[in-house]
């Protein structure tokens, strides 16, 4: 088994063909499966029935598409270390599901350290947060505080997990 080897939950191992499949749909979910069945030695019935094994086995998760924020009215982007109360089960939920249900917020993260939660959420102005603070913050009394910072640039945003032999440090 080599260092690039993974497991799939019940369903046995992810091998280099997986491996470098997921790499392509990771780049472009629409790349057609008989380029990618070329790209990696299988025939296209093969890729198909693999892609389709790594979905049911919950590996890949969706295909969506990556938009341009501003270019969707939507400039500012904001990150949000944020504290509670109580990390009991129920207000813990609670502010959990009130994250994960505003739109605004495009990641939500339960993390250790000083803060409880860090978002990261777009907005088309600062009103538009401000009043985003009073819905999901100010007016949740499991919210102890919570600090904004209005990101100046995008250097860089991906979702794409690293995968194969490139991915693996060196032994």
């Amino acid at each position: 088994m080599g260092l690039w080897m993974n497991i799939l939950p019940d369903r046995g191992e992810l091998d280099r063909f997986d491996l470098d499949i997921l790499a392509i749909l990771q780049r472009d979910a629409r790349t057609p499966q008989r380029l990618i069945a070329q790209a990696v030695n299988l025939s296209t019935p093969a890729v198909q029935r693999r892609i389709r094994r790594l979905e049911d086995a919950g590996v890949i998760l969706r295909n969506a598409a990556v938009l341009d924020p501003a270019r969707v009215g939507r400039p500012i982007t904001i990150l949000v270390a944020v504290e509670v109360e109580s990390e009991q089960s129920a207000p813990l939920d609670a502010t959990r599901l009130a994250f994960a249900a505003a739109p605004e917020v495009q990641q939500c993260y339960y993390v250790t350290g000083e803060a409880d939660f860090i978002l990261i959420l777009t907005v088309p102005d600062m009103a538009a947060y401000q009043a985003l603070t009073r819905r999901l913050f100010l007016d949740n009394p499991n919210i102890r505080r919570f600090r904004t910072f209005v990101a100046m640039e995008r250097v860089k945003v991906d979702l794409a997990v690293p995968v194969g032999p490139a991915a693996s440090p060196p032994r």
